[in-house]
């Protein structure tokens, strides 16, 4: 049980990945989040009143189940799996993280300092989760797809969109958390 506990390694979780990705491209299929969205409005008759979500979303049936799986999975090890031990991050990381306003650096995956349900609740909160799902909804579209779909299927693929949207993804971050993080909070 400790096996299942523990953080796996690279060696083992990238062959895995890697087998996966064989699999989806051996049967035609691409991975990625962001094109469910585009499925389940299909299904609620979007198709109806725009053209872009008009097509046969039957076929997209396995996708939905692969999210149903990665949400019960999700819910699995973080209800029955969780280890509650402290993260080891590198000290100048923490040092860092708490100059930015984080006072449990290491404590958690999910930072009380952004993921508290005051934050979520204030009118700030509502600004940012609004904002944040604008941008992530309108940047998925725009780019073609999720950072998921980028960065598993379409770099395993080889294709160079794929390519520039991941390193936009690793851009983007570096300036939200270095410039645009300390200004909003």
């Amino acid at each position: 049980m400790n096996f299942i506990l523990e953080p796996w390694p690279w060696y083992i979780t990238g062959p895995l990945l890697a087998l996966v990705m064989f699999a989806l491209l051996y049967f035609g299929r691409t991975f990625g989040m962001s094109s469910n969205l585009r499925t389940l409005c299909a299904i609620g008759g979007a198709g109806k009143k725009v053209p872009f979500f008009k097509f046969d979303w039957r076929s997209q049936r396995w996708n939905l189940i692969m999210v149903l799986g990665a949400i019960t999975g999700g819910f699995i090890a973080h209800f029955l799996l969780s280890n509650p031990i402290d993260m080891h991050l590198n000290p100048e990381t923490v040092n860092e993280l708490k100059t930015l306003g984080f006072e449990n650096a290491g404590k958690s995956l999910l930072p009380e300092e952004l993921f508290a349900w005051d934050n979520v609740f204030s009118i700030k909160g509502l600004l940012i989760l609004i904002a944040g799902g604008f941008m992530v909804g309108f940047g998925t579209r725009y780019a073609g797809g999720c950072t998921s779909g980028h960065a598993i299927t379409g770099l395993s693929s080889l294709q160079l969109p794929s390519l520039i949207a991941v390193i936009g993804f690793f851009v983007g971050g570096l300036i939200m958390i270095h410039f645009i993080y300390p200004i909003l909070f």
